[in-house]
């Protein structure tokens, strides 16, 4: 007698969105001068001298690394934030985590949603928003900029620059968001990952003073260094905000070990407290987006929002796919706007993570 195979139970999760663009990939990759690929927002320029030499500095250290990070990198973390955000946060509330996608994905299960719960995320979002409500059994509700979260919902995301917009929330917005995700007891969840790269718009934390004032109940920020320090490979973030959401978050951590490595954690203390590295990337990009934005425009293409980030969200006013498509005929890889949701069907994302040469070269064939 046999027994029947049983099914897996798990989640039902959308297909990986990037897995779709392989006859795309193809086409780009197939043009005479190779492909340029703006689709993905991956680092392309090295990791900072100091941030290795600090990551080297502890690889002889034995041991367990501890769950909440060390003293110095939590400190480095507040003075950061201070310094270069205006936000005050508590040392013991600042919590690293293994990059920001693992807790962005893990997030609502660990807050306790359950399913017959509402996670709302904006009306164009990062997809892993979307996953890690599946993963916890949740209802998705996506927000238009400015709508109210329904009753029963139990976290809310922003996410301010916006990947893929680059629509910046000023501090009246972000305070009525919290206002009415608190209205309905929902935690609040921040994505700050490209906080410290304004163009013409300059962002605010949802943490800073004019969005919450002193209170940080039910809020969290989530920070990322991938972009800022080009530590992608290093999966360096950090969650902080309300100490008992927090200090909730290090208990489920510990159980699960959720541990940033010890040479990581050094890395990161030392991109944390150094700031002039920060804005050297920082005018990288600056220059790349100089140069492909009106390459865009004179090409036929409208740039929209795109006030602040690592994407340019532009339009033909036709279907997405069709600009994929015509693109990669010209060796130019970019993402569908319906990756995020379907608000994004005449739009693709375009990101300025490639070489300066790309960049170039990418201009010159919109020519």
């Amino acid at each position: 007698m046999t027994s029947e195979r049983r099914e897996p139970r798990g989640p039902r999760l959308p297909d990986f969105p990037w897995d779709s663009l392989a006859a795309q990939t193809a086409t780009a990759r197939s043009h005479p001068d190779g492909l340029v690929n703006l689709s993905v927002g991956t680092p392309v320029d090295p990791v900072p001298e100091p941030l290795r030499a600090a990551l080297a500095s502890v690889s002889e250290v034995p041991g367990y690394p501890a769950t909440h990070g060390t003293p110095e990198l939590r400190a480095a973390a507040v003075e950061a934030l201070a310094r270069r955000h205006g936000v005050t946060v508590d040392p013991a509330a600042v919590l690293p985590t293994i990059g920001s996608k693992e807790l962005v994905a893990w997030l609502p299960t660990l807050l306790g949603v359950r399913p017959g719960d509402v996670v709302a995320i904006p009306e164009l979002a990062y997809p892993t928003y979307d996953v890690g409500a599946k993963i916890a059994g949740a209802e998705v509700v996506r927000l238009a900029p400015g709508e109210a979260p329904p009753a029963g919902t139990a976290l809310v995301w922003l996410n301010s620059p916006s990947n893929p917009t680059g629509r910046v929330l000023d501090a009246a917005a972000l305070a009525e968001s919290v206002r009415a995700a608190r209205e309905v007891g929902a935690v609040v969840a921040s994505d700050e990952c490209y906080l410290a790269l304004g163009w013409e718009a300059e962002p605010v934390s949802v943490l800073h003073p004019s969005v919450t004032g002193e209170d940080p109940t039910g809020v969290l920020a989530v920070h990322s260094l991938s972009k800022s320090s080009n530590l992608a490979g290093y999966r360096a973030g950090f969650v902080t905000g309300d100490p008992d959401l927090v200090a909730q978050l290090l208990e489920l951590r510990k159980h699960s070990g959720m541990i940033m490595p010890r040479p990581v954690q050094q890395a990161m203390t030392a991109a944390l407290l150094d700031d002039e590295h920060v804005e050297v990337q920082r005018e990288l990009y600056a220059a790349r987006r100089a140069v492909l934005r009106p390459a865009l425009e004179a090409a036929g293409f409208t740039i929209e929002h795109s006030r602040a980030g690592l994407y340019l969200w532009a339009t033909r006013g036709e279907d997405a796919w069709a600009t994929v498509d015509l693109l990669a005929q010209h060796g130019i890889l970019v993402a569908p706007g319906t990756f995020y949701g379907p608000g994004g069907q005449q739009h693709v994302r375009i990101a300025l993570t490639a070489s300066d040469d790309q960049i170039k070269a990418a201009a010159t064939r919109l020519g």
